[in-house]
Formats: C-alpha cells, sequence, structure tokens
C-alpha cells in the first residue's frame, strides 16, 4: 500500500511519529494509501529548516522570484490532467471538476507572476526640509496554510503562490484525506526553480496544526474550512500574537425574482447546489424565490433537470456530474440532515436517499435531494450541509428574501437572478455579504480581486489571493531620510572666520 510521508527540505521523507491516517477512495469505500501524521516535533523541525532557507530567499530580488511563479505556471499546465487525476482518486470529484480546481488555483499563480509590482512600495520627496520619505514591504518570514479537502489544489495554490513570491517561506498543512495533489505541487515547485526548505509539506491532524499555531517561529496563518476550525484557529493565533485570515463556512442564498429567466436561474441553481456533490464553501444550497407563483414554475424547471443528473464515479466518464462526498462520516451526516428536514415539515420534492450505485454500494454516494417550503427555524436552513442537498424557502417579497440572507450568520456568497438592473443595484449596495453574484450563480472573484466572505464566513481583516494576499504575506516598513548638506560644495581649504 502507498505510504505518503511528507515534504520538507526539497525530498519526500518518511513520517516519523508512528501516527497514519487511512486514504479512502470514496468510489469504493476502500483504503487506497496511508498518509504520515506529524508529530510537533516533525513539525517544529520543518519550521527551523524552512526559517534558515528563507532568509536568503527573502533577500533574493523580486522578479527572480516572479521567475519561479512563470515557470510554476508552465509545470502546471504540464500536469493539469496528472494533478487532477490526483484529486479525483482521493476526493471523488469528476475529472472536469478537478481539472477546474487547478485551473482557479492556477490563475493565482499567474498573478503572482505580477509580484515585482505587487510589492512596490510608496515615495514621498521632500516631506520635509531636505528629508525624503518612503516605504519598502517586506516579507514576514516563515509563515502557514491549513488548507481544506474539498479543494486540494486550488487552495494551496491560493495561500502558496502569494506567500512564496513575497519571500516568505511557508509551511503548508493540507487535508489528510487527499494528501497526493499537495505533495505534487511541491514537487513542481521545486522543479520550477523553488529552493529547497522554501516549501515544506507536512501532513497530519490537530496536533501538527497546533504545533504551527505555538510556533513562534511562525508569523503568519492562514485557513480554509469549517467554522469552528476556523473560530479555534484565529484566536489561538492571533492570541500567540501572528497575524491570521480564517475563512469558514457558508450558507449561500440565491434570490430569484419574478422576472428572472426561469431556465438561466434552473440551471444555475442545478449546478452551483449539486457540482462537487455540494462540497463547496460557495455552492447555492438555499433558492428564494419570490412569490408562490415563481417558487412554482421554479420547482418545476428544476425537477426535471435534478432528476436527470448523472452521479457516479470519475472513472465513468466526463458527462457524470458529480461524485461521491469524501467520507463515510460526510454521507451519514448529510443523511441525517435529510431525515431533519422531513420530520421538521419540510416537502422532500426530489428524494435522493435510496440512491444505490450497482458495483458500488460501499461507496460514498449521496443521490440528489430538493426540498420546498423549507423555513428559517429548520436544521437543513440553519446548518451547512456541504452535500447534494437544495432548500427552497419561499418568500412573498423582495425585502423578506434579502432579510433572509441578511439575517443568516454566514456571510460568504449570495446571488440574485433578474432582469431588473434596479432590483440588482440595491441588493448588490445593501447586502451584508462578501461576495455578490448577478445572474451568476457563484460569484468566486478571479484572481487578481480578492476572495472573501463576511460574518462568520471569515475572520481576519484581508481576504485570500488579489492584492490583499500580497498585504497579508508582508509588512511594511517606512524609512524618514535626511541627508547632511554641504558636502556638494566641495573640500574647504581655509579657517572658517569666527562669527
Amino acid at each position: 500500500m502507498e505510504q505518503i510521508g511528507h515534504w520538507i527540505d526539497g525530498k519526500r521523507v518518511s513520517g516519523t511519529s508512528g501516527r497514519v491516517a487511512d486514504v479512502m477512495n470514496p468510489a469504493t469505500g476502500e483504503v487506497q494509501a496511508q498518509v504520515s501524521l506529524a508529530s510537533k516535533a516533525e513539525m517544529d523541525g520543518a519550521i527551523a529548516s524552512a526559517a534558515k532557507a528563507q532568509k536568503a530567499w527573502g533577500a533574493t530580488n523580486p522578479q527572480k522570484r516572479a521567475r519561479v511563479m512563470m515557470a510554476l505556471v508552465g509545470l502546471i499546465n504540464r500536469d493539469m490532467d496528472k494533478l487532477a487525476e490526483a484529486i479525483s482518486r482521493e476526493h471523488g470529484k469528476t475529472f472536469p471538476d478537478a481539472k477546474g480546481d487547478v485551473q482557479r488555483g492556477l490563475e493565482v499563480i499567474e498573478f503572482c507572476i505580477g509580484a515585482p509590482h505587487l510589492l512596490k512600495g510608496e515615495f514621498t520627496d521632500s516631506a520635509g526640509p531636505g528629508i525624503d520619505m518612503y516605504s519598502m514591504r517586506q516579507p514576514l518570514g516563515v509563515v502557514a496554510g491549513i488548507t481544506p479537502f474539498n479543494f486540494p489544489a486550488m487552495i494551496p495554490l491560493w495561500k502558496m503562490g502569494p506567500a512564496l513570491a513575497s519571500g516568505n517561506a511557508m509551511i503548508l498543512k493540507p487535508s489528510e484525506r487527499d494528501p497526493s495533489c499537495p505533495m505534487l505541487l511541491a514537487e513542481l515547485c521545486q522543479e520550477a526553480g523553488l529552493p529547497d526548505g522554501i516549501l515544506q509539506v507536512i501532513n497530519g491532524d490537530k496536533e501538527a496544526v497546533d504545533a504551527i499555531l505555538d510556533n513562534d517561529t511562525v508569523q503568519a496563518v492562514g485557513f480554509v474550512g469549517s467554522t469552528p476550525i476556523a473560530q479555534y484557529i484565529y484566536s489561538r493565533a492571533t492570541a500567540n500574537g501572528k497575524r491570521s485570515q480564517c475563512f469558514g463556512g457558508a450558507k449561500n442564498h440565491m434570490i430569484i425574482m419574478p422576472d428572472a429567466d426561469m431556465d438561466l436561474a434552473a440551471d444555475a441553481l442545478v449546478g452551483a447546489g449539486y457540482g462537487a456533490a455540494g462540497e463547496r464553501c460557495m455552492a447555492i444550497s438555499v433558492a428564494v424565490p419570490v412569490g408562490d407563483e415563481t417558487a412554482d414554475r421554479l420547482i418545476e424547471k428544476l425537477v426535471p433537470r435534478i432528476e436527470a443528473l448523472k452521479v457516479g464515479p470519475y472513472t465513468a466518464g466526463n458527462d457524470i456530474d458529480f461524485g461521491p462526498v469524501v467520507t463515510a462520516a460526510a454521507k451519514a451526516n448529510i443523511l441525517r440532515l435529510v431525515e431533519s428536514g422531513v420530520a421538521q415539515g419540510a416537502k422532500l420534492v426530489v428524494d435522493g436517499r435510496n440512491f444505490n450505485l450497482q458495483g458500488y454500494e460501499n461507496g460514498y454516494f449521496v443521490g440528489p435531494h430538493l426540498f420546498d417550503h423549507v423555513t428559517p427555524d429548520m436544521d437543513i436552513y440553519k446548518t451547512e450541509i456541504f452535500g447534494p442537498v437544495l432548500s427552497t424557502v419561499r418568500a412573498a417579497s423582495y425585502e423578506e428574501a434579502i432579510g433572509l440572507a441578511m439575517d443568516h450568520e454566514y456571510g460568504n456568497g449570495t446571488a440574485i437572478f433578474t432582469r431588473d438592473g434596479d432590483a440588482a443595484r440595491d441588493f448588490a449596495n445593501r447586502i451584508n455579504i462578501g461576495m455578490v453574484g448577478i445572474n451568476v450563480p457563484i460569484p468566486v472573484p478571479l484572481a487578481y480581486h480578492t476572495f472573501g466572505g463576511w460574518k462568520k464566513s471569515g475572520f481576519g481583516d484581508l481576504n485570500q489571493h488579489g492584492p490583499d494576499a500580497f498585504r497579508f504575506y508582508t509588512r511594511t516598513k517606512t524609512i524618514t531620510a535626511r541627508w547632511p548638506s554641504g558636502i556638494k560644495e566641495g573640500a574647504a581649504f581655509n579657517f572658517k572666520a569666527m562669527d
């Protein structure tokens, strides 16, 4: 059986803790590999080694660091299929979806090629008599990224690209559920010219995470995952004097106005609600049609689309719509929440509870579910299900619809589908949510903008990727300079008369 260790100082190494975790094939329920779980001593050693390597890397001029990013872009494109296959094998995503995972990470690396421009400081000539003032952006030193199972390529690349291009060394602690892709990315970074020790990939669980949070050498921590863990990491990291940006859960609402193109809205909901088996923090999990007539038309459009979805393993071809969820525990939790929705009075319009895929009975497949007449007091509304379950909450008016999204504790993403520009503008201006789509169901910003949620979806002052990432991974130093005058007059060969 394959044994997955760590990537330390430019090579794969075996773990020494004696602890391992099984890496499952979610399509079959079989163990396909074991991954080492680092001890505190292993993590501390990797951090110390990274700190030594970082000094020379931080002193390397930004253009040379950017050339490593440029080379990495070419290598990721070269190995796109290899990376995607590793994701599909361990996560269960369809192959096209896995390639999309890599692609959205690649776009951030492309943005990082412009690091020399983004790292420029400011200058003021003659801020005072003979005084100039200027600032410079300098790397923090050693930083850490703790990344989730649902995007094994995208989120690690979002973290490592800006951090490395800024001159830092990075400790990457990926999810132990699908560790192969981050290890492959580390190999590509080395091939691109990244010096040994600048990127350390340390696999592990809570012990490894706590070792990062308590190590004084680590200056900043970035995290993506569930809200309880985001709150834990943010509070412990900041209490230890570290910068921290932590992104948590979501319950993303899509408002459908009466004038919306209903076919467009239904297609958007199916893709955004069921893609990747709903295991996305930007998935639409709540549809909010305005008015019963709108709701009835929407449900009529949704049902045949959802019933036609193809669920299966990635090996079945590119026409599969979504694959299994990541673990048996995730499947059990999704089905538990579905049962709670039925018990609490929601109408289960499309029932995927008895879904069974011949030949894959032990896999973690969950059929698609559609609820109607969901109310805000139900568990399926309040909880992030992280599965192929779409809830419909009927709103009597636009104000009620926008209020639902604004009152929810999560504020990651939201969308409105309408032909009315005034309604769309009002929605975009008033909504207290970090990322907004107008006739766009999953409004993930492109790499040169920033990604981040509000409320309990995000903790910290700066977002991921875009200019914010370079602000997060650098600190500003401001210099005030005045030079003595008179040197330009040349040497004096006579004594100056007494005044």
